[in-house]
């Protein structure tokens, strides 16, 4: 577990590659912002969370996957952090912020990714 990054992660790269391309100026993990967003524009306040699928217990194939092993662990973890991210959500809704997520199935499609990026922070 040791080995599993919680920032600069391959898909947090792609998505600041894209996010240079069009809107630069962003912040990175932002402590003084709730949920420590992955990418945070703090003078328009919208924080971008790139979420692993397997981690944050999304509904793709890839996200409903459970280890066989410790598998009490696994789902009470995730749900953890399902729980901890919709609470993330709402400090954020309440102090002004709009939030996104990105998932890490998305990146497969990354002219969507794209257009879903520029309407988030038009």
């Amino acid at each position: 577990m040791r080995a599993v990054k919680s920032r600069d992660t391959t898909p947090e790269l792609v998505v600041r590659a894209l996010l240079r391309r069009f809107a630069p100026g962003y912040r990175l993990q932002r402590k003084d912002a709730p949920g420590h967003p992955d990418i945070a524009y703090m003078a328009r306040k919208r924080a971008i969370f790139v979420h692993g699928c397997f981690w944050h217990g999304h509904d793709c194939p890839r996200g409903a996957r459970m280890p066989k092993a410790n598998a009490d662990y696994w789902s009470r973890k995730i749900a953890r952090n399902r729980a901890r991210d919709i609470a993330n959500a709402e400090k954020l809704a309440k102090q002004g912020w709009r939030a996104l997520t990105v998932w890490e199935c998305e990146l497969k499609d990354l002219s969507a990714l794209e257009a879903k990026l520029r309407e988030f922070l038009s």
